[in-house]
């Protein structure tokens, strides 16, 4: 008798015995869409915040762009040299410019430099032994050549970006956004 109610309760495969509820459990299709999201979700929100945060570091480069274009105008117009601007002063023009995604007064370096010819311009941002870029404030005068550089450590929060994105080990991305002119006849 227990034999039979055994038998009926479960199937052989491959030799082994596999209880009623198994099978009906393997042949249940009810919470398979849950299961499949759940399997996909983690991958899913992983690209999802890569591309995000991707998204987030261009658009703060564009920013760093469009603030080294317009606060160099300032010594390209002379209007930096008439107010008798200094270092201080030009990075509080340069910070007036990006309020919302960096942290100005910690982490924003502004470098000008004043160069005799286009061609002596160096490409490369100068770092100390900290990882920190060295700057210099040249405004120049009338007809002068100028680059004015800012630069910035932006930080890579997601682990599975920095290796992408981050320079080294900092965790951190540097993000220079350079204007090389002449200055005007002011």
């Amino acid at each position: 008798m227990f034999e039979t109610a055994r038998r009926r309760c479960s199937t052989r495969i491959a030799g082994r015995v596999v209880p009623a509820w198994l099978r009906r459990f393997t042949r249940r299709q009810d919470g398979a869409t849950a299961v499949e999201f759940g399997l996909v979700l983690l991958p899913f929100l992983s690209i999802l915040l890569m591309t995000m945060e991707t998204a987030l570091v261009f658009f703060a480069q564009q920013t760093l762009e469009t603030a080294a274009a317009d606060s160099a105008r300032l010594i390209m117009t002379g209007q930096a040299q008439n107010q008798s601007f200094d270092a201080a002063k030009f990075k509080a023009a340069v910070c007036d410019r990006v309020v919302a995604l960096f942290d100005c007064s910690g982490g924003m370096y502004v470098d000008v430099q004043k160069y005799t010819s286009f061609a002596s311009i160096s490409n490369g941002v100068a770092v100390d032994s900290d990882g920190n870029p060295v700057t210099n404030y040249n405004p120049g005068g009338k007809n002068d050549i100028v680059v004015v550089r800012l630069i910035y450590r932006w930080p890579i929060v997601s682990p599975l970006t920095q290796p992408y994105l981050a320079d080294g080990s900092t965790g951190k991305r540097m993000l220079v956004a350079t204007a090389a002119f002449r200055n005007e006849p002011f």
